[in-house]
This record gives structure tokens, sequence and C-alpha cells, in this order.
């Protein structure tokens, strides 16, 4: 099963840090229920996120990435496995392990063309 843009909607729904709660609540509810049918049907599930700069400090040089994903850290505890997607030139795209409880941190580059994914090693 695949689940694209899975906060957009808890974004437009619940705006300001006002309704932070009642969005995180949600949200798990529905990380839930989606583990629930992964466990039932024992099929994989895949969502897919949005991302946001985190430059609230206003600082340009920080500690880490400035790239935080949508959800907070109730998307982490609901994920086994999650790999950062990322578009470069030439139509090379990355996709890299960033975190996993059986998986290795990993990177590979590949190209997506009409026969398929072919690796590319630079």
């Amino acid at each position: 099963m695949v689940v694209d843009s899975s906060t957009s909607l808890f974004r437009t729904e619940y705006l300001g840090r006002g309704e932070l709660f009642s969005r995180q609540s949600l949200l798990g509810r529905f990380l839930r229920n989606l583990n629930k049918i992964a466990e039932e049907y024992n099929i994989a599930v895949v969502i897919t996120n949005q991302v946001v700069t985190a430059n609230l400090d206003g600082l340009t040089l920080t500690s880490g990435s400035n790239i935080k994903p949508i959800g907070g850290h109730i998307m982490a505890h609901y994920t086994n496995t999650r790999i950062w997607l990322k578009k470069g030139s030439r139509g090379i795209l990355t996709m890299k392990i960033t975190a996993s409880s059986r998986l290795p941190e990993s990177e590979v580059k590949f190209r997506i063309l009409n026969k398929g994914f072919i690796d590319v090693n630079e």
C-alpha cells in the first residue's frame, strides 16, 4: 500500500500551534491504523512525507541538517525504515536509508529510464 503525502491533510486541517496536540493525536491514530492493516494483511506500507527547512533560529551555521520531516517525532516512532529521496543533476536520483531497525545506512544513485531503473556509478 502506498500513502502519498501522508501529512498534507493534517497540515491543512489543523493550523497553528494551538491545534498541534489534536493534529499529532489524529496523525498517531492514522499511523497506528496503517500499522494494523499492514500486520493483518501481511503487506508493506510505503508512506511519502513532506519536509520543511527548520531554520527557526535564523543562523546559517547549524549542526546537522536543517531539513526536517513534517509530522515530528510521531512519524519516526511509527516507521521501521526511513528513506530519503533526492533529485540531482542530469536526472540522477539518490536514495539513502537514513534510519532503519532492519537495514544499515546506505545510499544508491540511479536514473529512471523507459527501460527501468539504471544504477549510476559516480
